[in-house]
């Protein structure tokens, strides 16, 4: 049978490179719908990019259990050593456009979606441990600020800084993100962190605190910031160049998925808020423990429905992982898919890239690209013929809540992770944060700011704050 290229229903296109016309110079008939048919679906290529993580690359892999967390969780999928799930991986920049640079500094978004025999769990994460807001309500002021100014559509430094120095719990994550890891080399030279607190349960539903570390196998490459600059104009695409040419090399990367695990009562009564994204946990108190390895080794087929389309929520759980009390990721649960519903549709989780291995079983019917086989009659619960059923042995666990409703300030320090963090740096590595922030503050034009600002490294660490206020002083920003 001969290969005709078709219409969107499977009929034979007879002419693909000339319109149908009234004569040779005639006008276009409306009857041509081919054409028609051709030009709409171009107009409809594109669906809205995302408001964050826009810019981004993908692959497919296979995650291993190499440990037996088994007391921990009851999640099927990381029961056994040397069990096998197939996933899906999205590496992004946080804060660019579709075109933008992939070496811009910004942290990386670090996204996996697991296959679970259970359903999809999907880990929404980035590669930084912190994050720079800790409560949902300023997360879309931050992301405003990182973002184009209304009026002049130009990236804006005086929004950035105006709402960093006025948000101080940002100064753990602005401190790594000028640092030397501000920039990775590539997607497979970073780490990836679940940045917030999350929950395990086992089968006789004990909690624990889990927090989330995928150690990349390849080793930390970082890029300077002059280096970074030459690519970005050079080969802006460079990342999702890097991730692509790798696998199709067989050059595969992997990466080490370790947990914190912290007893429930031990996690209410730490010393510092461990559902703070803005704080870390000391791996002296609670130690690494290796949970497995996944490796990237395929590439997609077509960007567009695979890595453009695939959508992943923090709100995507399986039985034994559930969230926390954390602020942000509470905010996450509901945004992320309300995001995709949006940008993608209500039936985004139809698509391959992001469709279960396992089969879809409820009565969320209907709407825009549905096509997922339905039951003829039954689409309510509960029905006489009791399909499908609840899973009441999967209920989240039952933590006792109370309190005064309120908008409650966390009114906590802001700045001890963070000295702590510079002082861990070499004289060389201060250096280059020192002058990485310097080259962001001096574009600042309001002196305010930069004043404001500068407190906050002095509250860090004198030296934090000494060493940038001579820079600024030595260029006359200040």
């Amino acid at each position: 049978m001969t290969d005709y290229l078709t219409t969107n229903q499977g009929s034979p296109v007879k002419d693909d490179q000339n319109s149908l016309t009234a004569g040779v110079r005639g006008p276009i008939l409306i009857q041509d719908t081919h054409l028609l048919e051709k030009l709409a679906h171009f107009n409809r290529e594109r669906v809205p990019e995302r408001v964050v993580h826009a810019k981004g690359a993908g692959a497919y892999g296979e995650f291993v259990v190499t440990n037996d967390v088994s007391d921990y969780t009851k999640a099927a999928f990381l029961s056994t050593v040397g069990k096998k799930t197939e996933m899906f991986a999205r590496f992004s920049t946080v804060a660019g456009e579709l075109g933008s640079a992939d070496t811009l500094r910004d942290p990386r978004g670090f996204a996996l979606k697991f296959y679970t025999e259970e359903g999809n769990f999907d880990f929404v994460g980035n590669n930084t441990p912190v994050f720079f807001v800790r409560d949902p309500l300023k997360f879309p002021d931050f992301i405003h600020t990182q973002k184009r100014n209304p009026q002049t559509h130009l990236k804006d430094p005086n929004a950035v800084w105006d709402f960093w120095s006025l948000s101080p719990e940002s100064l753990h994550q602005v401190t790594i993100l000028m640092s030397d890891r501000g920039i990775p080399a590539t997607f497979r030279h970073m780490h990836g962190y679940g940045s917030h607190t999350y929950m395990w349960t086992n089968e006789a539903g004990v909690p624990h605190f889990i927090k989330y570390h995928f150690k990349t196998n390849q080793g930390i490459k970082c890029l300077h910031a002059d280096v970074a600059e030459e690519l970005a104009g050079s080969n802006p695409d460079c990342h999702t160049e890097d991730l692509f040419n790798a696998i199709e090399a067989g050059d595969y990367p992997s990466w080490t998925l370790s947990v914190q695990v912290i007893p429930y009562e031990d996690g209410i009564n730490y010393a510092s808020d461990i559902f703070d994204v803005t704080k870390t946990v000391s791996q002296k108190d609670y130690p690494l423990i290796e949970v497995g390895v996944f490796t990237l080794n395929r590439n997609p087929d077509n960007y567009f429905n695979e890595v453009e389309q695939a959508t992943f929520s923090p709100g995507n759980f399986v039985p034994g992982i559930e969230a926390s009390p954390d602020k942000l990721l509470q905010g996450r649960l509901f945004a992320y898919g309300d995001a995709h519903r949006y940008r993608v549709g209500a039936n985004s989780h139809h698509l391959p890239v992001n469709a279960p291995k396992n089969n879809l079983r409820n009565h969320q019917q209907d709407g825009s690209m549905s096509y997922i086989k339905a039951s003829a009659s039954v689409n309510y619960s509960p029905n006489r013929f009791d399909r499908p059923v609840e899973a009441p042995e999967h209920k989240d666990y039952r933590a006792e809540l109370q309190g005064t409703v309120g908008n409650f300030d966390y009114n906590d320090d802001f700045y001890s992770q963070a000295g702590i963090l510079y002082n861990i740096f070499t004289e060389e590595e201060k250096e280059r944060l020192a002058d990485n922030i310097v080259s962001g503050l001096k574009q600042v034009t309001y002196p305010d700011i930069i004043h404001r600002q500068l407190k906050h490294f002095y509250a860090a660490d004198e030296d934090y704050g000494y060493r940038i206020e001579m820079k600024l002083k030595q260029l006359k920003v200040i």
